[in-house]
């Protein structure tokens, strides 16, 4: 399931909605990304997320897909929202659900990696003095 919103998501309700779906669900791997308060040597204020809505759940839906049948996922959770976001609010929730934790912490590494790298949404970090358009990242640990 794909979500792009601009209100907060509730990650408990979010995750039970899937959960309820099916009973052979013995793995979730799931991510939550915040913003944080510093970034680049400055003080975050806020960020604005823009997305092209469509285009966004398009490319998603394929990432999504190709995930579900290369790691064999009973499910997918993407919600990635978008407007201005303050520090400490909630940006994007990936949870994968499997049979087996391995596939499951895989797959959300997998679909967390394409949306720091290749996503279509782009976002502006508004500092104290300034703001700046960050780059999509390809930064992985």
């Amino acid at each position: 399931m794909i979500k792009i919103q601009k209100k907060n998501f509730n990650l408990e309700e979010e995750i039970e909605k899937i959960k309820n779906k099916h009973s052979d669900i013995g793995a979730l791997t799931s991510f939550v990304g915040y913003v944080r308060d510093l970034n680049n040597n400055k003080d975050v204020k806020y960020l604005n997320l823009e997305v092209y809505e469509e285009m966004a759940f398009k490319e998603l839906s394929k990432i999504e897909n190709n995930t579900i049948k290369k790691w064999g996922l009973i499910d997918t959770l993407i919600i990635h929202r978008y407007g201005k976001l303050i520090v400490n609010e909630k940006i994007v929730l990936v949870c994968c659900f499997s049979q087996h934790r391995k596939n499951s912490f895989e797959a959300c590494e997998f679909i967390m990696d394409y949306l720091k790298k290749d996503a279509p949404f782009w976002k502006n970090e508004f500092y104290y003095k300034d703001n700046e358009w960050l780059e999509n990242s390809s930064y992985r640990f």
